[in-house]
């Protein structure tokens, strides 16, 4: 298996070639990465299916390497000794997982404290990592290859904001393209003297400076960062928003203000518990605020969504080769899944071309959460029987997938949900199904029962068994079941095929044919 070139995977037909079994996608299989910010140390170790990576390890400590730089020129002594520690930890528990190395970047702080190199040079020394400093361009360029590994045709522009600076990027056609830095961070805002009102005159020059190099960006703003990604908690609740998952979660500018009046009106330390937003990142939103409201006056998207992935994920991206860039990260991970997971791993691609008749005006987007399903659909089956409807659609509406919007989340665990029970009714998703409208829940329930009905006809992963015909207009269902395959449908097998036909409002036949 290990010697088999890319060139050499058969094809799935509609689903393309699995790129995570060849050695290209294997080789990026774990990948260490420590980014050393100005407010935080992360390390993540990245594992599973190179094209929609899971995260194996994640851990994040709060140093405030930069917090009084603007003051003093060098990093916080307190900072520094936090960092240390927590690169020291990272080293041996890289060494513990038998990783072949760790990617160390730094970005704003370190490159322009006096003694970064010091730092850097002590880190060295002390745990054996060579810190690479990254400057504002590449420290952007990063974040977008974050953003498009996500979302492999994004286009936009990026804002990711640390610490100390506040980096913007343009994407598209798969490519980054201008990017700029900026001393917007809000440990630096942080030290600005005069209070909040120089603090915004400061930023709003900042801003007409960064748009006048940029010119006009009306498309779509991806937000990177931990600020960024903590203003958005803080919509969620001031929203009531039900699915709380960061990434792909989207803000109109409207609702940006709303919420920075419903901020600015409320106690912190009320907002805080709910919203699941820690002291020390609760205290920097006032800054990271007032530079999203100016963003968003004078850029004008005409759109928000929030990327949990940045710098980190860019650096994964940036080992990729453009075949594994190319890929869906939706399919790849999803096949990756029922590759390890599922009872008869490569019977989702024959449950597709089986349900597929029943989708045939279908458009692309929605065809591949349909392809995405059909993979998963057995993914949970060491659930408990009765709560397998429940696992399965709180998997994919939480589970670090990329590519998917909220409500295409949604779409596919309640179509899950109905590959294992009828009704969806009486449970604690509910408040999720408002993500859909009528139409998209029905298409979810006719594209579940369609996959529970279908899976009772194989038990072999590459057996033919029968075929649906739907004929909408005579609201009629056509099951051609081979002869050898009758036996296979008994009474229960009849009644899901009843109740799939129910769902679609049309009459049963079946036939069986030599």
């Amino acid at each position: 298996m290990d010697q088999i070139a890319a060139t050499d995977i058969p094809d799935w037909g509609p689903f393309g070639k699995p790129l995570f079994d060849n050695p290209e996608a294997r080789a990026l299989s774990r990948v260490g990465v420590v980014d050393v910010g100005s407010n935080s140390v992360r390390m993540v170790i990245f594992d599973g299916a190179a094209r929609s990576p899971a995260y194996f390890f994640n851990e994040k400590v709060m140093c405030e390497l930069g917090a009084g730089l603007s003051e003093t020129g060098r990093l916080n002594p307190r900072g520094r000794v936090r960092a240390l520690a927590a690169l020291r930890r990272f080293r041996r528990l890289a060494d513990d997982l038998g990783l072949p190395g760790l990617h160390v970047v730094a970005t704003a702080a370190v490159r322009e404290a006096k003694d970064g190199p010091d730092f850097c040079a002590e880190v060295k020394s002390e745990t054996g990592l060579i810190v690479q400093i990254i400057d504002g361009g590449e420290e952007a360029r990063l974040s977008a290859q974050g953003v498009l590994l996500g979302w492999p045709g994004a286009y936009g522009l990026i804002c990711d904001i640390g610490g100390s600076s506040m980096e913007l990027a343009e994407i598209g056609d798969g490519n980054v393209g201008r990017r700029l830095t900026s001393a917007l961070g809000p440990l630096k805002l942080r030290d600005i003297k005069g209070g909040r009102r120089a603090r915004k005159a400061h930023i709003k020059a900042t801003m007409e400076e960064l748009r006048d190099q940029l010119g006009p960006q009306r498309d779509r703003l991806f937000l990177v960062g931990g600020s960024w990604r903590a203003f958005a908690r803080l919509d969620m609740l001031r929203r009531g928003y039900p699915l709380n998952v960061l990434h792909e979660y989207r803000m109109t500018t409207k609702q940006v203000h709303q919420t920075i009046k419903f901020i600015e009106k409320s106690n912190p330390d009320d907002l805080r518990g709910p919203a699941g937003v820690s002291s020390s990142r609760m205290a920097l939103i006032p800054y990271a605020m007032d530079v999203l409201a100016r963003l968003i006056r004078t850029f004008k998207p005409k759109d928000i969504a929030i990327s949990s992935y940045g710098i980190r994920e860019g650096l994964l991206y940036e080992q990729m080769s453009q075949n594994l860039r190319d890929c869906d990260p939706l399919i790849e991970a999803s096949r990756f899944s029922e590759a390890k997971d599922a009872r008869l791993p490569g019977f989702g691609k024959h449950l597709y071309d089986f349900v597929m008749p029943l989708f045939k005006s279908a458009p692309e987007t929605r065809v591949r959460l349909i392809k995405a399903a059909c993979l998963l659909h057995d993914v949970s089956w060491r659930a408990h029987p009765d709560y397998r409807a429940e696992v399965c659609f709180d998997y994919v509406t939480r589970a670090n997938l990329s590519g998917l919007k909220h409500s295409e989340r949604v779409f596919i665990g309640l179509a899950l949900q109905h590959r294992y029970r009828n009704k969806r009714e009486g449970n604690r998703f509910e408040p999720l199904y408002k993500l859909l409208d009528e139409k998209e829940q029905k298409q979810a329930e006719i594209l579940g029962k369609a996959m529970r009905f279908g899976a009772m006809l194989w038990m072999q992963s590459d057996a033919t068994m029968g075929t649906l015909r739907f004929y909408p207009k005579k609201r009629k269902l056509e099951l051609l079941l081979p002869k050898a395959g009758s036996p296979l449908f008994n009474e229960v097998a009849e009644s899901r095929l009843n109740s799939l036909a129910n769902a679609l409002k049309s009459e049963t036949h079946v036939i069986v044919r030599d």
